[in-house]
């Protein structure tokens, strides 16, 4: 997946160049600061991020970053990942759907006011790491990436286990 260091330079190499402009005119119009994280445009509110555009082959979506706290009245928004993902929320929008720029506005004010008020679920750091025993085994008899495995982070480490599992 490629990187961008702007987002006109998002918009501009993607397929779906309309219905990103559309809401990006539609995020810049509130408070939001934009800025490129991870590759791609994040809108954030106090250095907090808020909203995310993510573009995919059949679908270009708004991330919200603590959208489990959204009221989420015209059920426009899902889990991604369920059983994994905790507070992100897609909002998608497919080829020829119609943009209802004052919806989306609210759900953005929303999102903000929530911020405002300090509604956050933070990340687990505490987690304990259970290693597979595919995986265990694998290191058992691989010293060189045993090694390799040690030296990454718990999280890095929790994600290969997570994986596996």
């Amino acid at each position: 997946m490629k990187r961008f260091k702007t987002v006109d330079d998002y918009i501009n190499n993607s397929k779906w160049q309309d219905t990103l402009i559309q809401l990006r005119e539609i995020l810049i119009s509130t408070e939001l600061e934009e800025a490129v994280k991870w590759g791609s445009p994040v809108y954030t509110y106090n250095r907090k991020n808020i909203v995310g555009l993510g573009v995919f082959k059949s679908f270009v979506s708004l991330w919200f970053f603590q959208g489990t706290f959204l009221k989420d009245e015209k059920k426009k928004l899902i889990n991604a990942q369920e059983g994994k993902t905790k507070a992100l929320r897609q909002w998608r929008f497919n080829a020829g759907d119609e943009i209802d720029a004052d919806l989306v506005k609210s759900y953005v004010f929303e999102a903000i006011e929530n911020q405002k008020l300090g509604k956050e679920i933070k990340p687990d750091k505490n987690k304990k790491l259970v290693i597979p025993s595919e995986l265990q085994n694998t290191l058992d008899q691989n010293k060189v990436l045993h090694g390799k495995f040690n030296e990454l982070s718990i999280s890095c480490k929790r994600e290969y286990a997570e994986y596996i599992f």
